[in-house]
């Protein structure tokens, strides 16, 4: 704490200490709940939680603490529960601005997240950081940030628009509200000793923070290399046996489940089958797009979700409040009803639906009847921030046509390639590797509808180079039109897929115009769009109008041919050469198995 910081707890603690005594009144008593204690593991039935200043002071009969100016609420016997946690999440993927996403958060109880905000950092650097940290301090949200690590996420693979060093993670660590490193994605670069990568940790664990951790491989000396390089939790668990491994091995357990990757049916079983402590395992979010917040929820979607999967409710909402709060050490602020902590509770008429009545942030209302109590604090972005999407010149179809490498157009057959193929794999942030025969026509590699191969492209969109990269897809199954998006993990260049040149140079060049975000065309026609000005990654509309466009998107996407569960969000990570197996960049085909980039011809 800072000296401001430590007088102003003082004071407020002496006023807790006064009101739990009953010798100063409460400014708010929720009476006559039923606690779920995460302390104990235990449900509390019949009790009050008094707070005052913004922060609890007397957890059961408070009757006390009531004076004439007290606010008294009556639980009525629901549950007070803790505000939930989101461990791990990037806010840029619900398509929202900071302000935004709160307002829909906090209506769904989740009352803290750490955000990695590594998305807009690789458009805009140190400076993209800053800007959603700051508008996340001033809401009744807490938005802790974790500094992200891995900008760009490889130095070899692909180009963003900024690049993180050493120096601007030392920096970072003494912004207040920083908690720890974002997910440090290049485990390769951790574990043999790349100089910035072991200065990042260094510098995180001298300022007594969390080392978050992105390990997707099933390498087992790497996996205890990387732990024992620092990193301390990973998210990036699909399988039950690689969960009892990373928690065996002293290792924080991030399961995840976001729109499109539903991690804790099968993870879960950790808790359910192995019967594991669960106290080193969190839930997360990870990514979660408009229309999930509002349909699904957030935190509490994924709490119930482990319920649904056997887990006794307490023990659900620990891994969702105070497990994260410790792993971040901030336990002594929130994750729990105590005296001392965070006014952060939700009252909730059953532990199995998971739907809040009521929302308090330190000590306020900030939900009740449906609708938010509050207003939220307007801030205004740079114009530079709506300023990122720089093309050499507009696109045309020629820029999409892949020329055969093979002598003669093709000598298999005469007419015929080769080719790598990229696999998209529905509700799950992997790809596979696949291979297919294409025909060859006055020298260029053509896709195939039949086989579900469509031409993918990646091109470099935040210094204007004109750098173009050309690969297949398969898994999508679009039978017409393209799409486009500058929301393209973790480099966010321009990504462009489609079954004709036509439309692809369309959709890139009408993205383009509208500063960045998503679009579905056909026949030179936009179907749908979601534009997304703020760093091409984020729109600066209200939750209801983001929703309406991404619902138009998704219908879009169906016209089009694809049927798959949140298609764009699986097409936004068809990019990220840092999850296996193969993946496009703006430099070209990455496999990521060997960290290195392939010809897409095979020859």
């Amino acid at each position: 704490m800072s000296p401001t910081q430590r007088e102003e707890w003082t004071q407020v603690s002496r006023t807790l200490a006064q009101v739990a005594t009953g010798a100063q009144k409460a400014d708010l008593v929720v009476k006559n709940g039923t606690l779920v204690n995460v302390y104990t593991g235990r449900l509390q039935a019949h009790t009050d939680v008094a707070i005052a200043a913004g922060r609890i002071a007397y957890v059961g009969d408070a009757s006390h603490t009531v004076g004439e100016n007290t606010v008294v609420l009556d639980a009525k016997g629901r549950f007070i529960v803790p505000g939930l946690l989101d461990g791990h999440m990037h806010v840029e993927s619900t398509m929202l601005s900071v302000t935004e996403f709160a307002k829909a958060a906090l209506a769904k109880g989740t009352t803290g997240v750490f955000m990695d905000p590594h998305e807009i950092a690789n458009v805009f650097g140190a400076d993209g950081v800053r800007w959603m940290h700051e508008e996340g301090r001033a809401l009744p949200l807490k938005v802790y940030t974790t500094f992200p690590s891995c900008v760009p996420a490889t130095d070899n693979l692909e180009d963003a628009g900024a690049e993180l060093n050493v120096a601007d993670i030392e920096d970072g660590m003494t912004w207040e509200g920083v908690e720890g490193l974002g997910e440090v994605m290049n485990f390769p670069g951790v574990v043999y000793g790349d100089p910035k990568m072991s200065g990042e940790i260094a510098a995180t664990i001298k300022a007594g923070k969390a080392v978050t951790g992105h390990f997707p491989s099933e390498d087992e000396p790497m996996l205890q290399a990387y732990i024992a390089s620092g990193v301390t939790s990973c998210h990036e668990t699909v399988t039950r046996e690689q969960g009892l491994l990373k928690l065996q091995l002293g290792m924080h357990l991030m399961i995840r489940e976001g729109s499109a990757w539903h991690d804790v049916k099968e993870v879960i079983k950790v808790v359910t089958e192995d019967h594991v402590h669960p106290g080193n395992i969190m839930l997360v979010t990870d990514d979660v797009y408009p229309q999930t917040l509002i349909e699904k929820g957030h935190m509490n979607h994924v709490v119930r979700r482990a319920i649904e999967e056997g887990v006794e409710p307490v023990t659900a909402i620990q891994m969702g409040t105070i497990n994260t709060a410790r792993y971040f050490r901030v336990d002594g602020d929130v994750g729990g009803i105590a005296p001392g902590k965070c006014a952060d509770l939700l009252l909730i008429d059953s532990l199995k639906d998971m739907e809040p009545s009521t929302v308090i942030t330190d000590g306020n209302v900030v939900y009740d009847g449906g609708e938010l109590q509050q207003a939220f604090p307007a801030y205004a972005y740079p114009e530079a921030a709506r300023q990122s999407v720089h093309l050499a010149r507009p696109l045309e179809a020629r820029d999409f046509a892949l020329a055969s490498r093979r002598a003669g157009s093709g000598s298999v057959g005469g007419d015929v390639t080769e080719v790598n193929v990229i696999l998209a794999i529905e509700n799950s942030a992997r790809t596979a590797r696949g291979t297919a025969t294409l025909a060859v026509k006055d020298g260029f590699i053509q896709p195939s509808l039949e086989q579900d191969v469509i031409m993918l492209a990646c091109i470099e969109r935040h210094h204007g180079t004109g750098q173009i990269s050309l690969a297949f897809a398969q898994g999508f199954e679009l039978k017409r039109g393209a799409v486009a998006s500058t929301v393209a993990h973790d480099s966010h260049n321009l990504l462009v897929m489609g079954t004709n040149p036509d439309d692809m140079a369309f959709a890139a060049n009408e993205l383009a115009k509208l500063g960045g975000g998503m679009i579905a065309v056909l026949d030179g026609q936009v179907l749908a769009s979601v534009p997304m000005d703020i760093a091409g990654l984020m729109s600066d509309q209200p939750l209801e109008v983001v929703v309406k466009q991404v619902q138009a998107l998704e219908q879009a996407w169906k016209t089009l041919g694809c049927e798959l569960n949140a298609p764009f969000m699986t097409f936004s990570l068809i990019a990220l050469p840092v999850i296996p197996e193969l993946r496009i960049t703006n430099r070209g085909l990455a496999d990521v198995d060997k960290f290195q980039l392939i010809p897409v011809e095979i020859l």
